[in-house]
């Protein structure tokens, strides 16, 4: 392993050790930080895993629905289930056969204003 010059066996270590990762800054407030120290330290694990776990778990729900949309679109699905008309499936057949049929006759016979 070739060293540039002043690096220390320590340096060098490091550099293996952050293969693969990128160091970046954040800014958290004081409540985060001290929840994120607690965390830590209960789960005996470093603050960079455990931001790095929180991301993950949080990417994975971010695309699930909230139990708020999940009940809003359920009620949208209800609503236009009520709305779907009563009827014959031949009922709805025969109708289709007649639209498509007049379709196939080139449309309007005369212009609209």
């Amino acid at each position: 392993m070739a060293r540039l010059t002043g690096q220390s066996n320590r340096d060098v270590l490091s550099m293996v050790v952050w293969y693969g990762m990128v160091k970046v800054t954040f800014t958290f407030d004081d409540e985060t930080v001290e929840t994120l120290r607690r965390t830590a330290s209960r789960l005996k694990k470093p603050q960079s895993l455990v931001v790095r776990e929180a991301i993950q778990d949080y990417a994975t729900r971010a695309g699930r629905l909230s139990e708020e949309e999940r009940a809003h679109l359920l009620k949208v699905f209800d609503r236009v289930m009520r709305r779907i008309p009563r009827g014959k499936q031949t009922e709805a057949d025969v109708e289709i056969s007649e639209i498509r049929a007049l379709r196939r006759t080139g449309g309007r016979r005369t212009h609209s204003e």
